[in-house]
């Protein structure tokens, strides 16, 4: 598998439930800024268990690819905030990624 679709996927496999990320922001994290299309694609042949549901565009809406509307549904389900547009708040949903060694670095600074 490709090393840059493993990381997409180590991404996902984190976003927490009721959250979101776009392609967009998941290209910046891993310092590809211009690769959102590639996340996309990566998507597409997300393994079982991921959840694939919780990356949209940038925008808050859904894309269009397999099954948008269990997609939405699974959102609604956790809780996702969305506009009257149908479009997910992201500036509700948002998750900001924290790279495993800065979580526990600021859990180390806490103490």
């Amino acid at each position: 598998m490709d090393s840059f679709f493993e990381e997409v996927y180590s991404i996902v496999a984190r976003i927490p439930c009721g959250r979101v990320m776009s392609y967009g922001q998941i290209a910046k994290v891993l310092d590809r800024p211009r690769s959102a299309r590639m996340v996309g694609w990566a998507m597409r042949r997300c393994p079982e268990g991921l959840p694939w549901h919780r990356v949209i565009k940038g925008d808050g809406s859904i894309a269009s690819g397999v099954l948008p509307d269990l997609g939405r549904q699974l959102l609604m389900e956790e809780g996702v905030a969305f506009l009257d547009d149908g479009r997910v708040d992201m500036e509700q949903s948002r998750w900001e990624y924290c790279p495993p060694d800065a979580q526990q670095d600021a859990w180390t600074e806490q103490l």
